[in-house]
């Protein structure tokens, strides 16, 4: 074969190699999000990590509602990964110094007035956190709904929809929990609970999306029970710092028992 002949052929070859790449491209990013399959179990670990990273601390404030009297707990939380939640009280003064250690699968909560720090047996993880509508789990989280629930996907246009059911060997008093959440940012809308009877218990709300570093995160949860009239409790994320470089000692018994002024 003359050189030249050789040179047009391996052009034509080059030519056509960029029009298939390029058309490849341009079918690839034609895809809407409908033609991607979304992965619910991906999907609904986000939202179990929704504040958290490698690391992370906040500035929280939580609002206690009911039809006779209204109180607000200041606090500061840390956390690393799901395993390590360390949460101390920091206001109103009665309470302060109150604090939350969870450890893997294991809690504590100590109160300084009595000097005492208390197990929360598997049994009470479901019970209300210092008279709030949160339940000990819902602030340590030491439940994955990842994990520990049966995941169907459904949805319309906007939002996705996760139905969870929980499995066989999982602890819970929720028979089924409905998961919504928005297609466009994938951020939490709504959570509802339901008891075993299929009535709803309670809903959480995700509301007023704020920026938090790089990320775009609901700054205010609010949880309302559906069985107590007038009630309602919510959590204002004041400040929340992101793969933050955390004290060894913050996951610590001692650091359990620290006594403020």
């Amino acid at each position: 074969m003359k050189w030249g002949c050789l040179v047009k052929r391996v052009f034509s070859i080059l030519i056509m190699a960029l029009i298939g790449s390029a058309l490849g491209a341009t079918s690839s990013l034609g895809q809407t999000r409908e033609e991607t399959p979304m992965d619910p179990v991906a999907l609904l670990r986000q939202v179990d990590e929704l504040y958290r990273a490698n690391t992370s601390t906040a500035d929280i404030r939580m609002q206690i509602v009911n039809p006779n009297w209204e109180r607000t707990l200041e606090m500061r939380v840390w956390s690393q990964g799901m395993e390590k939640t360390f949460i101390r009280i920091l206001s109103p003064k009665k309470d302060r110094g109150v604090a939350t250690l969870k450890l893997d699968e294991e809690m504590w909560n100590y109160f300084p007035k009595i000097d005492r720090a208390i197990k929360v047996p598997p049994s009470m993880m479901m019970s209300s956190w210092m008279g709030s509508d949160f339940t000990n789990d819902d602030l340590v989280k030491e439940a994955s709904l990842a994990d520990d629930y049966h995941i169907t996907l459904e949805g319309t246009e906007t939002l996705h929809q996760l139905t969870l059911v929980p499995k066989e060997d999982t602890v819970t008093v929720w028979a089924k929990i409905i998961v919504t959440v928005d297609r466009e940012t994938l951020l939490p809308v709504e959570q509802v609970y339901f008891n075993e009877r299929g009535e709803k218990v309670r809903t959480m709300q995700f509301l007023d999306i704020k920026t938090y570093g790089d990320r775009e995160l609901p700054g205010r949860l609010e949880m309302v029970p559906h069985n107590k009239e007038g009630h309602k409790t919510v959590i204002f994320y004041d400040r929340l710092e992101l793969d933050v470089e955390i004290e060894e000692d913050i996951f610590t018994w001692r650091n359990l028992k620290k006594r403020f002024n």
